[in-house]
């Protein structure tokens, strides 16, 4: 015991000899002048505390691994939010004296100045909808509305089906064309660009490209990262992804990488699990998973503009055993009217959003 006890002693002696006597912290950012949430509409002054009042040369600042300015000595740097992303932004200063550099960091979130409007809206007409379609993603092309689905049990059965890529016509629900995915294959969210059509799977890490008219698939290509696949729409030039977490990926539609992101945020709030998604006038209306409510998003940085409530919707559908969630935006360039429907359900409605 004595021995062990020896070598303990000895042990940590090491420890403390090499870790501590490293070189002293002689700066750091200021903790008090910076508040935990800020806007795009804010600036965040940034000061640094010289503790042993060192001769200063310069002091370089960065957001994000992206330098933003710097200053001479340690006097206040400000700097304007105004074309941040929502979301955290990692600080970094950099202090430049005496031949050396010591660094020091912090974080900040950045939030929406938005506070979102609650809209309403008028149903148009009522249609049918194919009772066992587990609605993944809904949109219009050439008069003709095409519709992914996934193999999702339904709530009382728990009995799947099998996820399909579809023409319908919207009038009757009578389906035109159909492909349709492997038994482990769960599909989601749907887009067309170029006379193609875009499909996700939800946990295989890959999507589908096809011919619009033949449905003939034309590629199968992986994620740019391991995630999962929900949402999916494009402006007409790129597309964009949603994986269950804040963010919409902007991607490029022939080599499917990421271009650019935003982190979704109502007012101070992170909004997560942004479903299928559709592009419309400019702006990105996505399914709140579980929340039965359509967020109408600015794809430029993030912020919910808007809240469409559609609970009372299920009171108007067959509810059954395996009915689910409220799932699916399709817009009708055609009517300027919007088609929305659910998992399973035996309705599809079109309705226009009281701005």
């Amino acid at each position: 015991m004595k021995k062990y006890n020896a070598l303990a002693f000895i042990l940590l002696g090491l420890v403390l000899t090499n870790c501590g006597g490293t070189k002293e912290d002689f700066f750091s950012i200021n903790e008090d002048k910076i508040k935990a949430q800020y806007t795009v509409n804010d600036k965040i002054s940034l000061e640094i505390l010289n503790l042993k009042n060192q001769k200063v040369d310069s002091v370089v600042y960065n957001i994000n691994n992206k330098r933003v300015g710097s200053n001479n000595g340690t006097t206040a740097f400000s700097f304007d939010l105004k074309n941040q992303k929502l979301g955290y932004q990692n600080i970094k200063a950099a202090v430049y004296y005496d031949g050396t550099t010591e660094m020091d960091s912090t974080r900040i979130e950045v939030v929406s100045a938005t506070e979102p409007k609650l809209l309403k809206y008028t149903i148009v007409n009522t249609y049918p909808h194919d009772i066992k379609a587990y609605t993944q993603g809904l949109e219009f092309y050439r008069d003709t509305l095409y519709e992914g689905t996934g193999n999702g049990a339904g709530n009382g059965t728990g009995l799947r089906g099998i996820s399909s890529l579809r023409k319908t016509n919207y009038k009757t629900g009578e389906v035109y064309k159909k492909v349709e995915l492997g038994q482990d294959y769960f599909g989601e969210g749907i887009t067309i660009l170029n006379n193609k059509v875009y499909q996700l799977t939800w946990l295989n890490n890959e999507g589908y490209v096809y011919n619009a008219d033949t449905f003939k698939k034309e590629k199968t290509f992986q994620y740019f990262k391991k995630m999962e696949g929900w949402g999916l729409t494009n402006d007409g030039k790129n597309l964009y992804q949603s994986d269950g977490s804040e963010k919409i990926y902007k991607l490029d539609p022939e080599t499917l990488k990421e271009v650019d992101y935003v982190n979704v945020y109502a007012g101070g709030t992170k909004i997560k699990q942004i479903n299928e998604l559709e592009w419309i006038d400019g702006k990105i209306y996505g399914n709140v998973y579980t929340k039965n409510a359509i967020a109408i998003i600015n794809p430029l940085n993030g912020s919910i503009e808007g809240i469409v409530d559609m609970a009372d919707l299920r009171k108007k559908i067959t509810l059954h055993p395996d009915s689910d969630e409220f799932n699916g935006i399709a817009y009708n360039p055609k009517t300027k009217t919007i088609f929305v429907t659910g998992k399973n359900w035996d309705k599809m409605f079109e309705i226009k959003i009281n701005q």
